[in-house]
């Protein structure tokens, strides 16, 4: 294999597909990137056997050919390399090394052979549509904080993709749960969804894929089976395997008997928690809510360190009642939030609260309370 390729282009590419890749392995194979030239791209590929991410990029190929390299090596000297540089690569007679090349800088990179790469076969999918990668980004931005990293529940290690029928128009719904907080956010079915397998996207995958779509423009085009999803993106090509387990019925965890309603400006409210927070343990982030008309006092105590409080005026005529939610969530949940208030629905201080945004977008979020 011998090619030239602009160092932009190639980092591009490294960048997106090198992240797969696990700093730690104990399969050799699976620490390096597939690279392939033929015709007029180099074609590259990582894998950690869940996720497989490939892309095809423009180069000038002299002579076409294959091999496996050190991801994260490649891309660190490839990142090193001057600005607007030309990158030669080439593999040597015996195919152990490759060289890269450019200006006055020479490396030598160990190879293993390319036939030792696993494939991640995909098998047949069963339901093929399109979305805009803005959808999909909405999607995940607004729910994959909820994400629970308990692993004995491994089932909640992800976000929950499916359609349902809501208010008469089927929806593309995301939902993530860590059993303390639910988020769950919507947009129209795209055409070809109806009818497809509910599945749950791990959250490595969620993480690449928040990456990938950074072109607001585009369409993603999404595969998905009962076992595997596969999304392409341009030049990008992702396939995960999905969780095999069931997701719990969320439905029932979303109150619909909250009758008292606050209105907050967004803005001052995460500030105010924020402040009062700081003198919070690490342990019990607790912050106290104490409603009356128009009105709003924060309450943070803190054994150990002492006590904070904030005053914010809310839009509230229903009766005084107390509450407490963990700090970090409330943060989490109104940093999710597009519209400039907050509209939280409560019931009692041991019951679950829903919050909504104001900007009319798909998404509301469930929190529990904490006892202060």
């Amino acid at each position: 294999m011998r090619i030239t390729i602009e160092r932009s282009n190639l980092l591009k590419s490294l960048n997106h597909v090198h992240r797969v890749v696990e700093r730690r392995n104990t399969i050799p194979i699976l620490s390096n990137i597939l690279l392939r030239a033929d015709g007029q791209s180099l074609d590259m590929k990582a894998t950690d056997l869940d996720l497989e991410v490939t892309e095809a990029t423009p180069a000038n190929v002299e002579q076409p050919g294959a091999t496996t390299v050190p991801a994260h090596l490649l891309y660190d000297i490839v990142r090193k390399l001057s600005d607007g540089a030309e990158v030669l690569l080439a593999t040597s007679q015996d195919g152990g090394s490759m060289t890269v090349q450019s200006g006055r800088s020479k490396f030598s990179l160990q190879c293993l052979p390319e036939a030792d790469f696993p494939d991640l076969t995909a098998g047949t999918f069963t339901h093929t549509f399109k979305l805009k990668a803005t959808d999909l980004k909405m999607l995940i931005d607004r729910t994959q904080f909820a994400i629970s990293t308990e692993e004995t529940r491994y089932y909640l290690n992800g976000i929950f993709f499916h359609t349902i029928e809501s208010e008469g128009d089927l929806k593309l719904r995301a939902v993530a749960t860590d059993g303390h907080r639910l988020a769950r956010a919507d947009v129209n079915a795209p055409s070809g969804s109806e009818g497809m397998p509910g599945i749950i996207i791990p959250r490595k995958t969620v993480g690449e894929l928040q990456k990938l779509v950074d072109n607001p423009e585009a369409m993603v085009t999404v595969e998905v089976s009962d076992a595997k999803i596969r999304l392409s993106i341009g030049s990008i090509v992702m396939t995960s395997k999905l969780i095999d387990g069931t997701f719990p019925d969320y439905q029932r965890v979303i109150p619909t008997g909250n009758d008292k309603e606050m209105r907050v400006d967004c803005t001052s409210f995460a500030q105010a928690v924020d402040r009062v927070s700081t003198i919070s343990s690490e342990r019990g982030r607790a912050v106290k809510l104490a409603l009356s008309d128009g009105q709003l006092l924060l309450t943070v105590n803190n054994p150990d360190s002492g006590s904070a409080t904030e005053e914010v005026a809310v839009g509230y005529d229903t009766d005084a009642m107390e509450i407490g939610f963990n700090a970090k969530y409330l943060l989490d949940i109104t940093a999710q939030l597009s519209g400039d208030q907050a509209i939280f629905l409560l019931a009692d201080a041991g019951s679950p609260t829903l919050i909504r945004d104001t900007a009319g977008d798909d998404a509301l979020y469930v929190l529990m309370p904490m006892r202060v």
